[in-house]
């Protein structure tokens, strides 16, 4: 859960790649981006938790990850900082003859 205002706009730029994938990005993590606010006091409130919730949830499920081809390339997404590391793994199919670039693993 996050502890402060820069892991919640960390955590909403990481998710916010993916809002393309995510059905309702905008409505669920509002509650998330009021927070980033300047003059609103951090607090973790109910709507809050259950925003993150909701988007963690859909990061981590089908249908947002792809079942790996392994017969197509892969790419790394890797991003580290003095508080941690983060990686994804994705791969360009086509899905309904259009290419779509998705994660197959975080």
């Amino acid at each position: 859960m996050p502890q402060n205002k820069k892991e919640i706009q960390s955590f909403l730029g990481f998710a916010g790649y993916y809002r393309q994938q995510i059905k309702d990005f905008s409505s669920i993590a509002r509650p998330l981006y009021k927070l980033c606010d300047k003059e609103t006091v951090f607090e973790m409130t109910v709507d809050r938790v259950n925003a993150f919730e909701s988007l963690r949830e859909a990061l981590t499920t089908a249908p947002l990850l792809l079942i790996p081809d392994f017969k197509l390339p892969f790419k790394w997404y890797i991003d580290a900082s003095g508080d941690g590391l983060d990686a994804a793994l994705h791969q360009v199919q086509f899905i309904n003859d259009k290419p779509v670039e998705g994660p197959i693993c975080f």
